[in-house]
Formats: C-alpha cells, structure tokens, sequence
C-alpha cells in the first residue's frame, strides 16, 4: 500500500507516493540535502538549477560507478540508490 511521504528538499517540500518506510525516506532526503549543501559550498553553481542538477550528475555518477563494478554492488544498495535518483529527478523542477 502507497502512503504519501512529505519531505524537503533544498528548502522546498515534496510530497509523492512510495511504499518505503518513513525512516527510509527520511534518511534520503537528509543524504540528497547534503550533497545538494556540498555542491553549493563548493561554489561551482551560482544559481539553484545548477546546483541541483550538478548533485544529480554526481549522484547519477556514484550510481553508475556501482552498476559497472567501480564499488562492491549489492541489491540492497544498488535498489536504494535507484529509489534515491529516481526522488531526486522528481525534485527537480521541469526542463
């Protein structure tokens, strides 16, 4: 059974559909925001978009790295961070 789950991302909250628990998505936000306040320390973006898609990129990179054997690979990782993609690809605002 879906439940809603509200969470805030970069200072915006979100809510979306998910059969995870609480705790887990709780947990995902707080790693999405931290990345999301490591790139905006590192100055490399001036503006919010670029922020947020420059963490994805690197998210996005981590994950690929996974799936290609760059780290060890395991089901339960692998499906968390495809889980994790796939809530910060709906956080970003529409091209």
């Amino acid at each position: 059974m879906k439940n809603v789950a509200r969470v805030v991302i970069s200072g915006q909250e979100y809510a979306f559909k998910t059969d995870a628990n609480p705790e887990e998505i709780e947990q995902i936000a707080d790693f999405v925001n931290v990345r999301i306040d490591e790139v905006a320390a590192s100055g490399r973006c001036a503006d919010t978009v670029g922020v947020l898609v420059l963490t994805l990129m690197n998210i996005a990179g981590e994950y690929s790295q996974l799936l290609n054997g760059g780290a060890p690979k395991t089901g339960a990782v692998q499906k968390r961070l495809e889980r994790l993609l796939a809530k910060v690809e709906a956080a970003l605002p529409p091209a």
